[in-house]
């Protein structure tokens, strides 16, 4: 069973910490033939805004499909901040209520995994073009590269003795992925009339003093669970764990960053 989350009580350390999008990637995309610029694109499961103003700034003319008010509200400002405007529409990946056939490129970062994949498919289906687009992304940091994560991890594991820490959403009753992606979906891409063209990943680092790294395990959704006392409690303890075990060092964290491109097949048109 899917967990659910209330990621409005973690919106503002997601909006601050999680918005690591590398400088690479539109050039990495360009590379393999995704120009944004100019292009119409829906973006589901948008959160804060994180790829959205992204995909603005290289000229693409997006929209933010996210059903969580408290992180559009949040994005909102951040888009303020940033001189940049985004219209965010507060519906659900399964039911946009977006024009049919009408989008380039439809992204999701982070996100794949908390939609009803089948009835998600059919609306990327329903609003991408006859030779559309579907870009599903995700990233991460990687535990086993270092002692810092591993080290959190352990703090947080004493506080779910009886619960495990799994891959979110549909991720956790996965027992092979490729590039972080569960193999099952590529079957249900291919079932949906979705031709995966390239899947690939790379490489980046996210520096976190001890407070930032505070900030940026507030963004988990496995925090979400916690009533407000009891995160803060944890995520005090992870702190003071990081002070006492390497001082004030600033960390270079390794983290990934996954992408599955995916071709709307002629025969997929819907009505």
């Amino acid at each position: 069973m899917t967990r659910k989350v209330n990621f409005g009580s973690v919106a503002h350390d997601y909006a601050k910490w999680r918005n690591d999008l590398p400088d690479t990637l539109f050039t990495k995309l360009s590379n393999r033939g995704i120009e944004v610029n100019g292009s119409n694109i829906a973006d589901l499961g948008a959160g804060t805004g994180v790829l959205t103003r992204g995909l603005s700034k290289q000229g693409a003319n997006v929209i933010a499909i996210e059903p969580s008010k408290d992180l559009t509200d949040l994005g909102g400002k951040i888009d303020t901040k940033e001189g940049v405007s985004i219209t965010y529409f507060n519906r659900t990946a399964e039911n946009t209520a977006l024009p049919g056939n009408r989008y380039d490129y439809v992204t999701v970062l982070r996100a794949w995994h908390w939609f009803d994949r089948e009835k998600a498919l059919q609306e990327v289906r329903r609003i991408l073009k006859e030779d559309g687009t579907f870009l599903v992304m995700d990233s991460g940091f990687l535990p086993k590269q270092s002692l810092l994560i591993r080290n959190t991890l352990r703090v947080i594991k004493k506080h779910m003795p009886h619960q495990k820490m799994t891959s979110p959403g549909s991720k956790s009753g996965s027992t092979q992925l490729i590039n972080s992606f569960p193999v099952e979906w590529f079957e249900e891409w291919k079932e949906n009339s979705f031709e995966l063209t390239d899947c690939f990943k790379f490489s980046y680092e996210v520096s976190f003093t001890p407070c930032e790294w505070k900030g940026r395990v507030g963004s988990l959704s496995w925090l979400s669970m916690f009533e407000r006392s009891k995160r803060e409690r944890v995520l005090q303890e992870v702190q003071d764990n990081v002070t006492e075990t390497f001082g004030s060092t600033i960390h270079a964290v390794p983290h990934e960053f996954y992408v599955s491109i995916l071709k709307k097949n002629k025969q997929a048109t819907v009505e």
